[in-house]
């Protein structure tokens, strides 16, 4: 016969349930003192990469967001600048104290601009500079189809960070990149929405 511990008053309940091991056949069940602790998944480098290129791929969004300030006529779109601007600006802390905390590199907010440190999406230096060329209604037609480019990127960051075998197991980075995910989808159908709305 198994006998369990009576529970104690003033300890949590989780503290103090007992965990039984079943034995074999015709042997008695026992309770077991210890449980060993779930092991806490651990971040591939596929994670590090992730987070580093979207670090970048943020900050390019940002300066686009910049030009919008001073080139756009339309309240509608300062809102989604706005929106853009606050989210990425938040995320990118989140994405260096991420890194930081597990002893990773953490890359400049420009390294974009150098050799390589393009991400899927992004625009190139000369479509940059047409959008800094352009005001009014051409500046944004420009930045919506520029800027859904650019979210259309994140999504492919966050499908091959899926796909990376033992990749985004941490439930933070996960809880990101599904975050990341539907975020950028919403704000693609609101952007194409408007996009369609200006007259050519």
């Amino acid at each position: 016969m198994l006998v369990v511990p009576a529970l104690a008053v003033g300890v949590p309940l989780w503290a103090q349930v007992p965990v039984v091991k079943p034995g074999a056949p015709g042997q008695p069940s026992r309770v077991l003192s210890e449980v060993a602790p779930a092991k806490a998944a651990k971040h591939a480098p596929a994670d590090t990469k992730f987070m580093q290129g979207m670090i970048g791929h943020h900050a390019q969004a940002v300066e686009m967001v910049e030009l919008l300030k001073t080139r756009t006529e339309s309240e509608q779109m300062r809102m989604l600048g706005l929106r853009i601007e606050v989210s990425q600006n938040d995320e990118m802390k989140m994405m260096r104290t991420w890194l930081e905390a597990r002893g990773e590199a953490v890359p400049d907010e420009h390294a974009h601009h150098m050799p390589g440190g393009m991400m899927p999406g992004m625009l190139t230096d000369a479509q940059m500079s047409e959008l800094a060329a352009a005001k009014g209604t051409e500046f944004d037609r420009l930045f919506l189809e520029g800027m859904i480019r650019h979210h259309g990127g994140a999504l492919i960051m966050v499908q091959e960070l899926f796909d990376a075998a033992g990749a985004a197991q941490e439930a933070e980075i996960y809880d990101f990149a599904s975050h990341v995910d539907s975020d950028q989808r919403l704000e693609i159908l609101k952007m194409n929405t408007m996009l369609k709305g200006i007259k050519k």
